[in-house]
């Protein structure tokens, strides 16, 4: 299988991985083509991650089982997920389907790594937009403005998603997130291709809302 996935390298992929932290080089729709044609298979997937290749974990998460990870086996997994690809999928493709999903979003909020805290804030993000009852969306904001400008890199961008999804999502809380973007003014100068929102917080939250509103 490792063999397979080497056949699958492009040169060109990896370099514009590596742009983005990635050390892998498959083109990710023939790798989801390798899944589909692998189904689902929970062993195999183990198997996979335990090579420490980008590649074979992602193929892993394709093909795993979500519901089947135990609680400490999905914490070792993120803290293993060294790049951002894999940390994204884990979090989006397992974690979220996982019934520890709520208890891992709560320990890794409060982690000291600023990579750990970034699925928590993560997850919360994703609640904030699906499932916000029981969530202090005010506190999460006062967290937000007093430090998502000095967090690392990950953890910032994370913190940034779910300022923006408040404020998408929450009417009143909306002018609070706006305000803190254009205080804060984390990722103003981001470069955004021509037809992408950018990620400045204030553009995209007022872009998304008038999205919603043409509809």
């Amino acid at each position: 299988m490792v063999a397979e996935l080497a056949a699958l390298e492009d040169p060109r992929a990896r370099e514009v991985n590596e742009k983005h932290g990635d050390d892998h080089g498959v083109n990710l729709g023939k790798l989801r083509a390798l899944a589909k044609r692998l189904k689902t298979q929970q062993e195999l997937a183990r198997q996979l991650w335990a090579t420490d290749d980008t590649a074979a974990r992602l193929l892993a998460i394709l093909i795993c089982r979500p519901k089947k990870f135990e609680r400490d086996e999905l914490d070792v997994m993120l803290r293993q997920a060294r790049t951002p690809k894999v940390h994204d999928w884990l979090v989006n493709y397992v974690v979220k389907k996982n019934p520890h999903c709520e208890e891992l979003r709560l320990a890794w909020f409060a982690d000291p790594d600023p990579v750990v805290a970034s699925a928590g804030w993560a997850l919360t993000t994703e609640r904030a937009a699906k499932n916000p009852e029981g969530l202090d969306l005010a506190g999460l904001l006062d967290v937000i403005e007093a430090e998502m400008k000095d967090a690392l890199d990950r953890l910032q961008w994370a913190m940034n998603h779910c300022l923006a999804q408040i404020g998408i999502e929450h009417t009143e809380h909306r002018a609070r997130a706006i305000d803190i973007g254009e205080r804060l003014g984390v990722l103003k100068d981001y470069p955004t291709p021509p037809n992408c929102t950018s990620p400045f917080a204030p553009i995209w939250i007022t872009e998304m809302v008038h999205r919603q509103n043409d509809k």
